[in-house]
């Protein structure tokens, strides 16, 4: 492509602009030619050793992690390479002839064909296993693990993909914008862009085709790259980018509109060393405590003392503010070892969340009774709610077993239509309801959340969707009773006043993104809210729905 100027087109999943030079992620390290294999067992060894390697640098970074969705994907793919058939397999190829590098290529290829076949999410994670075997290769070979370029000053970074290893090791004050060529608004990219607070554009085509070094400008927004633009240019945007990042961090305080209609607004965490992150921008406290990171690499079920622990952490860091618990939310795209769920054959439609205590029910049993040791322990404000909630049975068992255990508020996820559609009947049963806006698109749209050819059903401003979410806020005000979004659609600072216009009263998202949502809200009025939330809903399509609203 020519350095004339140029405008690419792609889904906006994270708002802001930025400008710089645009860099690629490092090259992956080629496959030497064969070589003879003298030792079987020690070449074995070796292979093994490589893949050890590649989860301790996971397990590490994940350690390191100060976002829990970032800490989450990393631990998901670090049980990947730690996976005893993978293993077995490096062996049988080792054994068979080929020697350590090949062999980890033979395997993981294995598992590719595999995962290609099986379709739907694991055929998104075909780019998890690819980064898994290039780092291993890199181990065996002596050379440094690919990942994101460190030139030591400040640009934007474009890829096809980015595995969850090379965004979790995104220094944002090096990278200042994320454009791939692939993915979706709730892919890896996206997800993990929100996060750290980078304006981002997904399903970008032609991003790649730009010159290396070429002055380019992100609108996360719009979904807009503008490659070849002047110096003058990008300086604009990067002043303009202080001055929106100043004017947001003067709003602080409980979450308002402009006339002072109040809208909780809180944080989503995965472990107590997400908190700090949390009281930095004020939240009012916890709206989604994702469990579920406690489970994640476990072959064993966590212990009640372990799990008491966990949560007493969170409750201890937190206390005098709410903290909204999720129990176990396992199966689909979050597979758990100990569960034993392999051979479903639609993992995102099979035994998934609030579904797993219909074969195990010691586990939610197990996860109630820690939950509520916990909180005696700290006299915090404990709200626990299920996800994957279909049917007012369902809701109506889980609030018995809640109060069982002694505590006081259960609610659920609003994450499949079936549920959103009743959202009257549910809250005779429970006392809150929290909409998972992910879920609820795919399962609106019957579009896989990890499908990148799928996006544009996946937006967070489809009118179907948001026609949904105020059936729940409707039910809500009728009674008197929470309605919350704790999906990224509550991390978009011009969704915000419409979800409040639809009977939304809080709103959970990654800490970084609070900021911006805050200021949003003091822009508006609780009657503007509701308005652009008519607005919005009659739309004919999510790109006439923003247009409209901003």
């Amino acid at each position: 492509m020519s350095d004339q100027p140029v405008s690419l087109s792609g889904i906006g999943v994270c708002a802001g602009i930025a400008a710089g030079p645009l860099l690629r992620i490092a090259a992956v390290p080629a496959l030497p030619p064969p070589t003879p294999v003298a030792d079987t067992a020690a070449e074995v060894e070796r292979a093994h050793a490589a893949l050890a390697e590649v989860v301790a640098d996971l397990e590490r970074r994940a350690d390191r992690a100060s976002d829990s969705t970032i800490e989450g994907v990393l631990r998901a793919e670090a049980m990947m390479a730690d996976d005893e058939m993978l293993r077995d397999g490096v062996r049988e190829h080792v054994e068979a002839g080929q020697d350590a590098a090949h062999a980890i290529d033979a395997a993981f290829g294995s598992f590719r064909e595999a995962f290609e076949a099986a379709g739907g999410y694991l055929a998104e994670r075909v780019a998890d296993l690819d980064d898994l075997r290039d780092r291993a290769v890199a181990v065996l070979l002596g050379l440094p693990m690919p990942g994101v370029p460190q030139p030591g000053h400040r640009y934007v970074l474009a890829a096809r993909d980015l595995a969850p290893a090379d965004t979790a090791d995104l220094d944002p004050e090096q990278v200042v914008a994320l454009v791939t060529e692939v993915g979706g608004p709730t892919s890896h990219t996206a997800i993990l862009a929100r996060a750290l607070g980078l304006p981002a554009v997904v399903a970008c085509p032609g991003v790649l085709d730009l010159a290396e070094g070429t002055l380019v400008l992100v609108d996360g927004a719009a979904g807009r790259v503008d490659a070849g633009i002047d110096e003058a240019t990008a300086e604009t945007a990067r002043q303009g980018a202080v001055q929106a990042a100043a004017a947001v961090s003067g709003h602080t305080g409980p979450g308002q509109t402009a006339d002072g209609y109040a809208v909780k607004l809180f944080a989503n965490v995965g472990s107590a060393k997400n908190v700090p992150g949390a009281d930095e921008v004020h939240a009012e406290g916890i709206g989604l405590f994702r469990t579920e990171l406690l489970f994640l690499d476990r072959v064993q079920e966590p212990t009640l003392a372990e799990q008491v622990t966990a949560y007493r952490e969170v409750f201890t860091a937190m206390a005098g503010r709410r903290v909204v618990i999720r129990t176990l939310d396992a199966g689909a795209d979050k597979p758990l070892p100990f569960l034993n769920q392999e051979g479903e054959p639609n993992p995102a439609l099979g035994v998934r969340g609030l579904r797993v205590a219909r074969r195990r029910p010691q586990v939610l049993t197990t996860q109630l009774a820690a939950i509520a040791e916990a909180r005696s322990a700290t006299g915090a404000d404990v709200w626990v709610m299920a996800p994957m909630v279909s049917t007012v049975a369902e809701a109506t068992a889980f609030a018995a077993a809640v109060r069982d255990a002694g505590l006081p508020k259960a609610g659920v996820m609003i994450e499949v239509p079936a549920a959103a559609l009743r959202a009257a009947d549910l809250l005779k049963v429970v006392d809150f309801l929290s909409i998972g806006t992910n879920d609820l698109s795919q399962y609106t749209f019957a579009a896989d959340r990890m499908c990148g050819d799928l996006a544009d059903l996946l937006d967070p401003w489809q009118p179907a969707l948001l026609q949904l979410i105020g059936v729940c806020g409707a039910a809500g005000r009728a009674v008197g009773k929470p309605v919350g979004v704790c999906g990224e659609a509550a991390a978009d600072p011009a969704l915000a006043p419409v979800l409040v216009g639809l009977g939304v009263t809080s709103l959970s998202m990654s800490p970084r993104a609070l900021p911006a949502v805050r200021a949003s809200l003091a822009g508006h009025t609780e009657g503007e809210c509701r308005r652009l939330a008519e607005l919005a809903v009659a739309a004919p399509d999510p790109a006439q729905a923003r247009k409209l609203v901003t």
